[in-house]
C-alpha cells in the first residue's frame, strides 16, 4: 500500500496515497461539524457547530483534527483499522516544535500508522518542480510563507511568516462591497466565492490607480436572486498583496518582502535562489497574479531580481495549488522505501521529539 501524503491547510485539505503525477484523490474543507455536548440527538441538525482545526496554518484544535484525520484516512481513503499504512505531512514553515511532537505522537497512538515522516512545505514545493534549493512564496488562506531553501534545508533565519492570506483579502473583499451596496447582505461565503471568481491583480500601481477612477464592471447573481455589479473592488482584493497598506498594515509588498528575505542570505547563493522561485498557495492563483508578480520582480533597484519559475508540463493543472502535496508524494517515494522515516520501533524506544532527529 502506498503511503498517503497529507498538507492541512487553513481552508482546504489535500490527502491521498503518494502518486507524484496525480493530483491529491481528496481535497475537502478543512472543518469539522461538532454538536454541543448538552444537546439531544432529535434537534442535534439545527446546532452544529464549524469547527476549523488549523488557523493561520496551525493546528488549534486538535480533537477536530483527529476526527477529521479519521474521516480521511478511513472513510476517504480506505485504511481499515489494525491494517494502517504510512503517512507524510506538509509542514508551514514555523511550526513549533511541540506542534510537531503531538502531530507524531497522535498519528501513532491514535492512528497506529507503521510510519511517519514530515517536510515543511516550502521543500516539498520545490521538490515538486524538481528543484532543491529556491525560494517559495506561498499565500494560502490564512498566512504567507517566505522561505528560502538551499540544499533541501529550509534557512529559518532568512524566511518570513506573515499572517495574511486569502482570509483577509476575503474581508477586505466584504468591506468593500458593503460600503458599494449597504442594503445587500452578503455572507462571507458570497464573497467568498465572489473572490475566486473575480478578484485579479492590475499590471502595476499605475494601472491600479486608473482602474480606480474608471472600471469595467460584471454583474454578479447573487443566491437570492439580487443583481450586484463588480468593479474596482476586484482589483483591491490583488493590489492588497502589492500594497498591505490597503488591509491597514505597515508593511512592504510581496516581491519587496522576497527580495529582503534572499538580501540576508550569503551571496553566494543569490543565484540559485533567485532563478528557482516558486509561487504556491491558492490565494497565489489569482488571475495576473504571476505576471504582476514578475514584472515587479524585473524592476527592482537591487541586483537581486527573482524569477519565477513554471511547472513541468506532466505536472498536474493548477500545481500551485496542491505543489507542497505533490511533493510530499514524490519524497515518500524515496523516504520510506529507504527507511528514512520515524518507525514505531523508533517511537516506542525515543517517544515524540524523535520527529525531530528524523525529519526536517
Amino acid at each position: 500500500m502506498e503511503a498517503v501524503v497529507v498538507d492541512a491547510g487553513s481552508k482546504l485539505l489535500k490527502a491521498g496515497f503518494a502518486v507524484p503525477d496525480h493530483p491529491p484523490s481528496m481535497i475537502i474543507p478543512t472543518q469539522m461539524k461538532c454538536l454541543p455536548a448538552d444537546e439531544s440527538s432529535t434537534d442535534a441538525s439545527l446546532h452544529e457547530i464549524i469547527v476549523d482545526p488549523v488557523i493561520r496554518g496551525f493546528i488549534s484544535d486538535w480533537d477536530a483534527m483527529e476526527d477529521l484525520l479519521d474521516h480521511v484516512l478511513y472513510n476517504g481513503l480506505g485504511w481499515e483499522i489494525g491494517n494502517e499504512g504510512q503517512i507524510l505531512f506538509a509542514d508551514p514553515l514555523s511550526t513549533p516544535k511541540a506542534a510537531r511532537e503531538q502531530l507524531v505522537q497522535l498519528m501513532f497512538e491514535r492512528f497506529n500508522i507503521s510510519g511517519f515522516y514530515a517536510s515543511d512545505q516550502a521543500v516539498l514545493s520545490l521538490y515538486a518542480i524538481g528543484r532543491i534549493s529556491g525560494c517559495t512564496v506561498d499565500i494560502g488562506h490564512g498566512k504567507m510563507d517566505i522561505a528560502t531553501v538551499i540544499e533541501g534545508a529550509v534557512q529559518q533565519i532568512s524566511s518570513r511568516r506573515f499572517e495574511l492570506g486569502g482570509l483577509d483579502l476575503t474581508n477586505l473583499l466584504a468591506q468593500e462591497l458593503g460600503k458599494s451596496y449597504p442594503l445587500v447582505n452578503l455572507s462571507i461565503s458570497d464573497v467568498e466565492q465572489i473572490k475566486e471568481q473575480y478578484a485579479c491583480c492590475a499590471e502595476d500601481d499605475d494601472a491600479y490607480e486608473k482602474l480606480q477612477l474608471s472600471c469595467p464592471e460584471e454583474q454578479h447573481t447573487l443566491p437570492d436572486g439580487q443583481v450586484i455589479k463588480i468593479g474596482r473592488e476586484r482589483y483591491t482584493v490583488g493590489e492588497a498583496l502589492f500594497q498591505p497598506s490597503i488591509l491597514g498594515l505597515q508593511a512592504h509588498g510581496v516581491v519587496e518582502q522576497l527580495v529582503h528575505c534572499i538580501s540576508t542570505v550569503s551571496s553566494e547563493n543569490h543565484r540559485q535562489l533567485l532563478e528557482n522561485t516558486v509561487l504556491c498557495g491558492g490565494t497565489a492563483s489569482m488571475s495576473g497574479f504571476e505576471d504582476r508578480f514578475q514584472k515587479e520582480a524585473s524592476l527592482c533597484s537591487s541586483a537581486i531580481r527573482p524569477c519565477v519559475v513554471k511547472p513541468p508540463e506532466y505536472m498536474p493543472e493548477n500545481l500551485s495549488k496542491f505543489s507542497a502535496w505533490v511533493g510530499g508524494a514524490i519524497i515518500a517515494k524515496v523516504v520510506f522505501p529507504q527507511n528514512q522515516h520515524v518507525t514505531k520501533a523508533d517511537y516506542d524506544e525515543t517517544g515524540p521529539s524523535i520527529v525531530h532527529r528524523k525529519c526536517y
